[in-house]
């Protein structure tokens, strides 16, 4: 429930703090005093776009201010935990603040928030019907999404939409892919070739590695000859032998011992020496005798080199790139033969357009469940606003195929006296029978929401007499389960409020003629004046006084 509003410099209002009670409350006044301005910064302070321009001239920023009371919407409560925008227990403050730089800073039990933050949390809080809204029940996506709130299948609907689109992605998928035939056989042909030929190839990294090794080893047999047979010679096959010499040295040392044992840690060093020495002329022989020298192995191996390498240019990548190469075409030919598959698309579309069918048919059995209902509420409330005889319905329409709104069109109609057929509600009535119409849906619908507040901006105009009566009743009635809150020009609606404010248009001090707007909350006396003044104008005489005490008192019994 909207608790507290606080609105400053904004348009023509210097500073108006307001405590909002239950029930039905009225705003009334003078045409152009600004009473539409509670409901600009209400809709400010709930996500509407702003501008400098709502600025009160002369000052460098407006500020608006509403509190909620929010503990039986614990929807909200739960969307605030989640978006760590808490505040005090059961209450919701949100700020709006524009400046002259047109800067707009939105805020959330003080915490900075977006616009659609702001929108998300006022969708929940407070509703606004216009004075307009007749017009937009002219258009048949305005009465379907009435009648989809009225039944309370919201989400049933944009499952649907959902659902819609999803068959119709199968279905482009499919159509697509079947345009594409003969491309995606081409494409499939050519990685079909190109992985038959890597996969001859059988080339790995391994191999790469093995081929350049023993290329390498065997390009310089004749230099690795000749150095092993060097070797051996040296150390160990001429006169003069590296291992004799040091046999000979050692040989020495060893019968001179028994004169110094020092030269024992140089005969221990000598015979290792010797003993590696063996070791080493032992491996220079092996090696020797193991090293190939048969030529047909390196042509071998240079013609598996030179076909790997002809492969690599041919797919325009290096040797190493190659086994890489084969594992992506691998992969493509996997996702193109998943992709390519109409059969598996024509499943997929078909399993969509069953689940589509399925909540659509759902969808379909409570909005004709809702129609009988809103048809037959609609036309009893036509029987109360001079309307005797009329009646109101709901007409569901089918589609062969349906669309993203369900299987069925849905329009309005409406027959405004006993005796006339029932004719779309954009070409009937004149525009007082239109607007009765407008305003009993609305009164209807707004009964089967959850949002607890109801604006209503002047939706009584073009009717009056017994009718505004009875309009100003249906709200009276409705303040007893919402809080509501009507701007009305209506006498007869004024007077069947529970609480009246008056707006005053006046100027400024200091003679600087500026125009300030202000909202004074009448007591019972005030009222009967403010009454008295819709009624008869500039003169008001006793007998208006009389007249305006009398509604004021009628309007005031349940």
């Amino acid at each position: 429930m909207l608790k507290h509003l606080s609105i400053k410099d904004f348009v023509i209002v210097d500073r108006i703090e307001l405590d909002f009670m239950p029930g039905f409350t009225v705003l009334t006044g003078e045409t152009g005093a600004g009473k539409s301005i509670l409901i600009d910064a209400l809709m400010l302070a709930l996500g509407e776009r702003g501008d400098a321009s709502q600025i009160r001239l002369g000052c460098e920023r407006a500020e608006i201010n509403v509190i909620f009371d929010i503990c039986r919407l614990p929807g909200l409560l739960n969307w605030l935990d989640e978006n760590d925008l808490q505040g005090d227990p059961d209450s919701c403050l949100m700020r709006r603040i524009i400046e002259t730089n047109g800067r707009s800073r939105g805020y959330i039990n003080g915490h900075t928030v977006t616009l659609q933050q702001l929108r998300s949390a006022g969708e929940c809080l407070l509703a606004i019907h216009s004075q307009h809204a007749h017009q937009s029940l002219l258009l048949k996506d305005a009465q379907r999404e009435l009648l989809d709130a009225f039944s309370g299948c919201g989400d049933l609907a944009r499952a649907v939409k959902t659902a819609y689109q999803n068959w119709q992605d199968c279905y482009q998928q499919r159509i697509a892919m079947e345009r594409n035939t003969a491309e995606s056989r081409d494409k499939r042909e050519q990685l079909e070739w190109q992985l038959d030929e890597l996969s001859a190839l059988n080339f790995t990294h391994e191999e790469w590695q093995a081929l350049q090794a023993d290329h390498s080893r065997l390009s310089h047999v004749a230099a690795l000859q000749a150095a092993a047979e060097m070797g051996v010679d040296v150390l160990s096959e001429r006169e003069n032998a590296v291992l004799a010499q040091i046999n000979t040295v050692n040989g020495q040392l060893q019968n001179l011992l028994e004169y110094d044992s020092q030269l024992k840690t140089i005969t221990d060093l000598l015979e290792s020496a010797q003993i590696q020495l063996q070791e080493s002329i032992y491996e220079l022989k092996h090696y020797q005798q193991h090293l190939d020298l048969d030529p047909q192995v390196l042509q071998d191996i240079e013609q598996r080199l030179s076909a790997i390498h002809t492969t690599a240019r041919k797919f325009r990548v290096t040797p190493e790139e190659l086994p890489q190469l084969l594992e992506n075409i691998t992969q493509q030919l996997k996702t193109l033969g998943s992709g390519s598959d109409i059969g598996h698309l024509q499943t997929l579309e078909t399993a969509a357009q069953a689940e589509y069918r399925k909540q659509a048919k759902e969808l379909s059995t409570v909005r004709q469940q809702a129609s009988e209902a809103l048809s037959r509420q609609v036309s009893a409330a036509m029987q109360t606003i001079a309307m005797a005889g009329g009646e109101f319905s709901v007409a569901l329409t089918p589609m062969e195929h349906g669309n993203a709104n369900g299987l069925e069109q849905i329009e309005f109609q409406v027959a405004a006296h006993k005796g006339l057929p029932l004719r779309p509600l954009a070409k009937v009535a004149s525009g007082g029978e239109l607007s009765r119409i407008s305003l009993a849906i609305q009164v209807i619908t707004s009964k089967v929401g959850v949002v607890p507040t109801l604006i209503f901006d002047e939706v009584d105009v073009g009717i009056g007499g017994q009718v505004a009566e009875i309009v100003g009743n249906l709200l009276k009635k409705l303040g007893k389960e919402r809080q509501v809150l009507c701007i009305t020009h209506l006498p007869q609606v004024a007077a069947t409020g529970d609480q009246q404010w008056q707006v005053v248009k006046s100027t400024g001090e200091n003679n600087n003629q500026q125009v300030i707007s202000q909202i004074n909350i009448l007591n019972p006396q005030e009222r009967v004046e403010e009454i008295a003044r819709m009624l008869g104008g500039i003169n008001i005489t006793e007998t208006t006084l009389q007249h305006a005490a009398e509604m004021l008192q009628s309007g005031l019994v349940d």
